[in-house]
């Protein structure tokens, strides 16, 4: 995922990726100014899960991000 605000996307998924989801192994790695995300699970549902709960953390970083960036632009 390519984003201006990656730096703070990384962080906070940082401790997300360290914290046990049932049947499911998260990676977080960076990449040319971004972040690759691998999400490994056991079955459909336990992939699901996990894929919701990252992409709404990271919709909730780049809402924060663009809001603090509107406040300084």
């Amino acid at each position: 995922m390519a984003t201006p605000h990656a730096q703070a996307v990384w962080g906070a998924l940082c401790p997300e990726v360290g914290r046990e989801i049932p049947r499911t192994r998260v990676r977080m790695d960076r990449d040319d100014g971004g972040i690759v995300l691998r999400v490994e699970a056991s079955d459909l549902g336990a992939l699901r899960a996990a894929l919701n709960s990252y992409l709404r953390w990271i919709r909730i970083s780049e809402e924060i991000g663009n809001m603090v960036g509107e406040q300084h632009g």
